[in-house]
């Protein structure tokens, strides 16, 4: 049995996401130890053990170590099945991070699927809600995946009650992808939310991010969201936004949190910023997407190749991790204001 070691590179819950993702994808048996030995909580937290059931019930694996605080897991996967499926972190705890879990099992299923996912939805070190359906998705369809984000309740750090839903229809194989060179700037797009707030937050919001990006003399629209306050569903208070420039080739994002005592001006002003500081360095894609996407590219046929702005700590550790359970091979070389990264997949299908 394949063992990993938690601890390496950043430490933290993303190894363990990553390799009982593939290996689920793969019904490769593996055990994780020393996991999130680095965080100030090791061990298995709600939202870690959320991805971990959800693996284990979409495989029917026999699992061991599973419960809040364990260090090692073991994990023995079998045939992923679709179907209908509910899973709550039970917490605030980010559903977007069990989603990526997830990601690489899905085009794999035997038949299609809907995941209801139940915690957090827009809350701190995790990708919102609106990035993985507006720029993570559409970029994750040219590798094959076919999959649709229903949101149905956004969720809050610290009271989460948020819903979403995914929809699958399994492709059995994934194809390699290139996106090195943007293309041509045609639009900035973006979204901007509040629950449980007046609606001048999310117009706030809005408002000095467009001030920012003006400058770029582009297509701009930025969507608000917001609620009666006396049918808001949400449990709240929360707010947020996410932005997007949209190119011939590619997508690049960016997104910022409200939270209590921070301004909405401050918060889209932030946003703004970030999407300029990722257009800036010329790279096809930005650097939350260059790891998100590593699992799809290791299960590919061919050689995915993509620039991005930077190479975190974090992405060097998911290409490792992804290596050592798939046997991928990829390659980093540093440009000008950007990096490219080479992945050869393993042609994984189940047709």
């Amino acid at each position: 049995m394949l063992v990993v070691d938690g601890s390496f590179g950043e430490g933290g819950g993303q190894i363990l996401r990553t390799a009982i993702g593939l290996a689920a994808a793969l019904g490769k048996p593996v055990k994780v130890v020393n996991i999130r030995a680095k965080r100030k909580n090791p061990g298995l937290q709600p939202q870690h053990l959320t991805a971990v059931r959800a693996l284990a019930e979409i495989t029917s694996a026999k699992v061991e170590g599973a419960s809040v605080g364990s260090m090692e897991l073991v994990f023995e996967p079998r045939r992923p099945k679709g179907g209908s499926y509910v899973f709550d972190v039970g917490t605030a705890g980010s559903v977007t991070l069990v989603l990526q879990a997830l990601i690489p099992v899905l085009p794999y299923l035997d038949r299609d699927a809907m995941i209801e996912l139940r915690g957090g939805t827009d809350v701190p070190w995790s990708p919102p809600v609106d990035y993985v359906r507006f720029i993570f998705i559409p970029m994750a369809r040219r590798f094959g995946l076919n999959m649709n984000l229903e949101l149905i309740r956004r969720g809050h750090y610290p009271r989460g009650g948020g819903i979403i839903r995914i929809y699958v229809r399994p492709s059995r194989k994934l194809r390699a992808i290139e996106v090195v060179e943007r293309g041509e700037l045609k639009r900035i797009g973006g979204r901007s939310h509040c629950v449980k707030l007046p609606k001048h937050v999310a117009e706030r919001q809005a408002n000095s991010a467009k001030e920012v990006l003006e400058r770029l003399r582009a297509p701009l629209h930025i969507e608000l969201e917001f609620y009666d306050p006396k049918s808001d569903p949400h449990l709240g208070p929360g707010s947020g936004i996410v932005l997007y420039a949209e190119f011939s080739n590619s997508i690049i994002g960016a997104d910022a949190l409200g939270e209590k005592g921070k301004p909405a001006e401050v918060v889209g002003r932030e946003a703004a910023q970030k999407l300029l500081q990722e257009m800036g360095s010329g790279a096809a894609i930005d650097s939350h997407m260059g790891d998100m996407i590593v699992a799809l590219a290791c299960l590919a046929e061919g050689v995915t190749k993509y620039t991005t702005s930077k190479v975190t700590l974090h992405t060097e550790t998911v290409l490792k991790i992804a290596e050592e359970i798939t046997g991928c091979n990829y390659k980093i070389s540093a440009r000008e204001s950007n990096y490219l990264i080479e992945v050869r997949g393993i042609s994984y299908s189940t047709t």
